[in-house]
């Protein structure tokens, strides 16, 4: 039985906590385009959300990745028959049911405050869902997606996990020719055997050839059919950690690095800034050649020291595990709904920047834990709803981390 890699998991749940609080940010950050803004904005809050934004979702993808060859594995492991045909059922159970849940009853609620907000949408949420279930025509640029009539919002992350274990998974079938196998195989063991500097210089040049080539063309979009910039970064990073996930040796380099890797991305940080900083107008091509290549190197620097110290810090059972892996997938499907509804209710009352956003993070946190606690994870069919495993077991005897 593969062993499990409790790093991976914690890696995980904080990735997904750093989302929450980067979205929370987006309430407040001056100049930054969101669903709902709050009257106290900070231009201040730039920086860190910079810092953040160049490598958050890269992150996550990279963990998917893992996650998903691991979750093989122990299928192997078990000699599942049938193995890649159950493998794609259960990955599509658990990742578009919510993604259709969460559209259909949880998302609704961010076009309705953002519309309303916008002066575009009249208050009364009855008569908005009624509307936005039967295909209103809606003013335009009243909410983001209302040239579709409706909106996924932040739940793209979870179609895009989807469509990659797809391809991922009719790779696996592919491999099985043996010229395609061959090429495979080699881009794999290639990638693992990278050390020290090369580790980090090849696949930050994966990395910049989809920046300097598809992101002025194509930006990112979570649109899906145009989204060809993100598509190309993301399922890069989901392969990535599809081939980190079942190998040992290329940890040890991390977890070897973790030290000169961190000071780097923390440099190349600074350097990415003043960069970016001292960038106007329309500059010339080989200025931004070159910031693109320290974001590049930035990114992926600051990935693998996060995995590195993960790794090291990180692979033991701690006792809140076994309640983050099960509550991930709803705080993620909750959380930006909770946020925009908190901020959609304080923003008017004029309270303060630093009352309000403890208000809204604190109400974001415990509205998460209370519906996940109390409601969620104690009803079966809510579970498969919100991503989280069959119910097997009367709510009583659920872990007390699960219990209000």
């Amino acid at each position: 039985m593969t062993k499990r890699r409790h790093d991976i998991d914690a890696l995980r749940a904080l990735a997904f906590g750093l989302l929450i609080l980067y979205h929370l940010a987006m309430v407040y950050v001056q100049d930054w385009g969101f669903h709902i803004k709050s009257s106290y904005q900070a231009a201040w809050l730039q920086w860190p959300m910079l810092f953040v934004n160049r490598w958050r979702m890269d992150l996550i993808f990279l963990i998917s990745g893992m996650s998903t060859a691991m979750l093989l594995q122990k299928l192997q492991a078990r000699r599942a028959s049938g193995l890649q045909g159950n493998f794609f059922l259960q990955r599509t159970s658990r990742l578009m049911l919510p993604l259709l849940f969460g559209m259909a009853v949880v998302v609704p609620l961010q076009p309705y405050c953002q519309g309303v907000a916008n002066g575009l949408v009249e208050p009364g949420f009855g008569q908005f869902i009624v509307h936005y279930y039967g295909g209103y025509h809606w003013p335009a640029l009243a909410f983001d997606g209302w040239q579709y009539g409706f909106t996924w919002n932040h739940l793209w992350y979870l179609l895009y996990l989807w469509l990659y274990t797809a391809v991922l998974l009719l790779g696996r079938q592919l491999a099985r020719l043996p010229a395609f196998g061959e090429i495979a195989g080699r881009w794999r063991a290639a990638f693992l055997g990278l050390r020290g500097w090369r580790l980090l210089v090849f696949p930050a040049a994966i990395m910049y050839l989809w920046i300097a080539t598809l992101q002025s063309s194509f930006p990112e979009s979570h649109a899906l059919a145009s989204d060809w910039y993100a598509h190309a970064a993301y399922f890069t990073m989901f392969i990535f950690g599809w081939w980190m996930g079942g190998d040992s040796g290329i940890w040890t380099e991390l977890a070897r690095l973790r030290k000169p890797l961190a000071a780097g991305a923390l440099m190349l940080f600074a350097i990415y800034f003043t960069g970016v900083r001292l960038l106007a107008g329309e500059p010339p091509v080989w200025q931004l050649l070159t910031i693109w290549a320290v974001r590049a190197l930035y990114a992926w620097c600051m990935l693998c020291a996060v995995l590195g110290w993960g790794h090291t810090l990180l692979n033991r059972p701690f006792r809140w595990l076994s309640w983050s892996n099960q509550a991930v997938y709803p705080w993620y499907v909750l959380h930006q709904s909770l946020i925009i509804l908190f901020a959609y209710w304080l923003i008017p009352l004029r309270l303060g920047g630093a009352l309000e956003a403890t208000l809204v993070g604190a109400g974001t946190v415990a509205g998460c834990w209370i519906l996940t606690s109390g409601v969620i994870a104690r009803v079966g069919w809510l579970r498969v709803c919100f991503g989280m495993k069959n119910l097997d077991r009367p709510a009583s005897a659920l872990p007390a981390q699960l219990k209000v």
